[in-house]
C-alpha cells in the first residue's frame, strides 16, 4: 500500500507539473501604473491606452531636469527602456511593452508638461493614436502638448470593422469650424458585435480627463475618468455649437422608440479630490458629495440646427457647497468638460446618425 500511495504521489505531481509547464504565457502587454521617482508631479498621473500624460510642477526646468519613472505592468510584460531609466523628458519619450508570451509589444509614448491647463479649446490640435486608427486631440501651452482629451474612440476600436478609417471613428476632427477646425462627436452603430453585448450604439463624446479601455466592454460608465487639477475658480462655460438628431431611436435592445428624439449633452464639473476620490466617472459625475458646481445647458436651451448657435452657462454651487481657497490653492479641485452626442449614449440608448459639433469653447474663471 505504502509503494502504491507513493507511485499514485509521484503520478500525480508529474501531472501537477506538466500542468503547470503546460500553463499559456500571458498575452497582455499594458502599463498598469506609471510612478515619478520624486517630488515633481502636480497630479496623478494619465495612463490612456498608449499614452502617458504627465502633469509636473511649474519649478521642474524639462530641458535641464531627468526624470525616472518606474512602472507596473502586466504579469510577466517587460518594458524598454526599463523601470528605474533616468530620461530627459522636454520632448515626448516612447516605451515598449512586451507580453510574457512574447507575441505581442505595445509602444506608449509619455509626454510632460509644467503648465497649467489652458482655459481656450479651439479643437485645432489633434493626431492619429498609435496604431493610426483614430484621432485624439490634444492641446498646447508654451510648446508643449498637453493631452488632457480623451473619447470614447479606443472603446470603439474593440467593435470598430478592419476597413473602418480614423473618420469613421465616433470623434473626430471636422474642417468647417467657426475658424479652423472643430470636434465633430456622432453617434455610431457597433455592429453584430455590439448588439450581441447589448451595446448597439457607441456615441460621440470628448471630455477632459481619461478613457480606461480595459473597462469599456464590462463597466462601460467606468471607463471615463473624468477631470485634471484646476487652479482657479471656474465661471461659467461658453462656445459654440450644432446639433442634428438621428432619425431613429433605439433602446439597449436596439428596438425602435417611435416617441423618442434623441438630444446631445455639454456640461463641465468642478469636484474635490480626496484620499479616496481620484476621479468622478459617468456613474456619479452627478450624485458624488464631491461634486462641488456643475454648468450644463438645459434641454430647453438646445436647439436642432445646421447653424452654429452659442451657449453660455454659469456654474451653480451644489447645496451646501463652497470652495475652499486652501484647498484650491493645494490642488484638491479637478475640472472637467463633458460633451456627447447623445445624452442616453452610456447606457447604449440613441440615434445613430446624431451629430454635434462643438468649437471655440472657453472655460471662464477667476
Amino acid at each position: 500500500m505504502k509503494l502504491k500511495g507513493f507511485i499514485f504521489s509521484l503520478l500525480t505531481g508529474i501531472i501537477f507539473a506538466s500542468c503547470v509547464q503546460d500553463e499559456p504565457l500571458n498575452a497582455e502587454c499594458d502599463i498598469l501604473e506609471c510612478i515619478v521617482q520624486g517630488d515633481l508631479l502636480k497630479m496623478d498621473p494619465r495612463i490612456e491606452n498608449d499614452r502617458i500624460f504627465l502633469m509636473l510642477k511649474p519649478s521642474v526646468d524639462l530641458e535641464t531636469t531627468d526624470i525616472t519613472l518606474d512602472f507596473v505592468l502586466t504579469p510577466g510584460a517587460t518594458i524598454d527602456p526599463p523601470s528605474g531609466t533616468s530620461r530627459n523628458f522636454s520632448e515626448p519619450q516612447t516605451y515598449v511593452v512586451t507580453s510574457e508570451d512574447k507575441q505581442w509589444h505595445k509602444t506608449y509614448t509619455v509626454s510632460c508638461s509644467t503648465d497649467g491647463i489652458t482655459t481656450v479649446y479651439k479643437f485645432e490640435h489633434f493626431e492619429l493614436n498609435s496604431t493610426e486608427k483614430y484621432y485624439i486631440f490634444y492641446e498646447t501651452v508654451n510648446g508643449q502638448k498637453q493631452y488632457i482629451w480623451a473619447s470614447g474612440n479606443a472603446g470603439y476600436a474593440l467593435v470598430a470593422s478592419r476597413d473602418a478609417t480614423p473618420y469613421d471613428y465616433p470623434t473626430t476632427p471636422y474642417a468647417f469650424g467657426i475658424e479652423g477646425n472643430c470636434v465633430k462627436m456622432e453617434t455610431k452603430s457597433t455592429g453584430v458585435m455590439g448588439s450581441l453585448v447589448k451595446m448597439p450604439i457607441a456615441a460621440g463624446s470628448l471630455f477632459i480627463g481619461e478613457f480606461v479601455a480595459a473597462n469599456a466592454m464590462l463597466r462601460p460608465l467606468e471607463a471615463t475618468h473624468f477631470g485634471v487639477q484646476f487652479d482657479f475658480i471656474p465661471v461659467r462655460i461658453k462656445g459654440y455649437y450644432s446639433y442634428k438628431p438621428g432619425a431613429i431611436y433605439t433602446d439597449r435592445d436596439g428596438k425602435t422608440v417611435s416617441d423618442m428624439q434623441d438630444t446631445f449633452d455639454l456640461y463641465s464639473i468642478l469636484y474635490e479630490t480626496d484620499d479616496d476620490v481620484k476621479y468622478l466617472d459617468g456613474s456619479n459625475f452627478l450624485t458624488s458629495p464631491n461634486l462641488i458646481s456643475i454648468a450644463r445647458i438645459s434641454d430647453d436651451k438646445k436647439v436642432t440646427t445646421g447653424e452654429w448657435t452659442s451657449f453660455s452657462e454659469y456654474f451653480k454651487l451644489q447645496p451646501g457647497k463652497t470652495i475652499d481657497i486652501e484647498k484650491l490653492k493645494a490642488g484638491k479641485y479637478n475640472v472637467s468638460i463633458v460633451m456627447t452626442s447623445s445624452i442616453n449614449g452610456d447606457l447604449f440608448q440613441g440615434a445613430v446618425g446624431s451629430t454635434l459639433l462643438v468649437d471655440e469653447v472657453e472655460l471662464v474663471h477667476f
